[in-house]
């Protein structure tokens, strides 16, 4: 088979077929960065509903036993609130440390590529808008339980 390859010294990205590539190339690295972005954005939507529907179960029960309406028994639903809390920052925390390790074999790659000449790598690779707010939803979690548990956070 053969190959045609550009004179010695010569822009390979003269050629249109290889700029084409390269673009295509390039944007594929864009997508893949969103679908990453979706993906971490629908572990925040899972976690999100684990938390706040744990907290709501254990904040319920905790105010009937208050108003005294419901005997001490609530123990065991207060626990399953607390379990569903954990288990939500339990996946928010796999999730940002997948989202991560993801990007950061991503962003190698493409410095790789882009040191061989096979990308232009000319378009932003910023950092994930959507890593931030997984980051403030863990805190916000971590307030929650620790509230739940002994107390503690901003309302305490």
């Amino acid at each position: 088979m053969d190959t045609v390859s550009a004179p010695r010294g010569a822009n390979p990205f003269d050629d249109p077929a290889v700029e084409l590539s390269a673009r295509r190339t390039g944007m594929s690295f864009q997508r893949t960065r969103m679908s990453a972005d979706r993906t971490l954005m629908s572990v925040i939507r899972t976690s999100l509903s684990l938390i706040s529907f744990g907290f709501t179960i254990f904040q319920l029960f905790l105010k009937l036993a208050q108003a005294k309406v419901l005997e001490e028994g609530g123990g065991v639903a207060r626990g399953f609130g607390v379990s569903l809390v954990l288990l939500g920052i339990a996946m928010l925390v796999c999730g940002i440390g997948f989202h991560v390790a993801f990007m950061r074999g991503l962003r190698k790659e493409r410095r790789e590529m882009a040191a061989e000449g096979l990308i232009h790598a000319q378009s932003a690779f910023p950092v994930s808008l959507t890593l931030i707010v997984a980051l403030a939803m863990l805190l916000i979690g971590l307030f929650a339980i620790g509230d739940m548990v002994i107390g503690f956070g901003p309302v305490a």
